[in-house]
């Protein structure tokens, strides 16, 4: 019996680690605005290699650096504004790990008007 309890044990830990941080309520925890600046920073490097060859490349930078300087001096909300603006220069829509997707009910029948 006492086998069976720690494999549970492990079973159940393994299961938490996976599904990633929750707060006691059983929701997940949001993303601060650090993680979301240097997020934003990591997602905007990834596009300026990828979008080497577009004509706001130079001002994307400018505002990169701009808004790095915002979120190293605590000015997270304008330096997460900054950064994605320098990704709408190059086409980038900036992704957002606490926006919630709706999902889709494929076993409910849709009306009919």
């Amino acid at each position: 019996m006492q086998r069976f309890s720690i494999s549970l044990m492990g079973a159940l830990l393994g299961i938490s680690l996976v599904t990633g941080p929750v707060k006691a309520g059983g929701t997940k925890v949001a993303t601060t605005r650090a993680e979301r600046c240097s997020n934003l920073s990591r997602q905007l490097d990834e596009a300026l290699e990828t979008h080497r060859a577009a004509t706001q490349v130079a001002a994307a930078k400018a505002l990169q650096r701009k808004g790095n300087r915002f979120c190293a001096n605590k000015k997270e909300a304008q330096g997460i504004r900054t950064l994605a603006n320098a990704l709408k220069l190059l086409g980038v829509t900036a992704i957002d790990p606490d926006a919630v997707t709706p999902k889709t009910d494929l076993h409910r029948k849709e009306k009919k008007p």
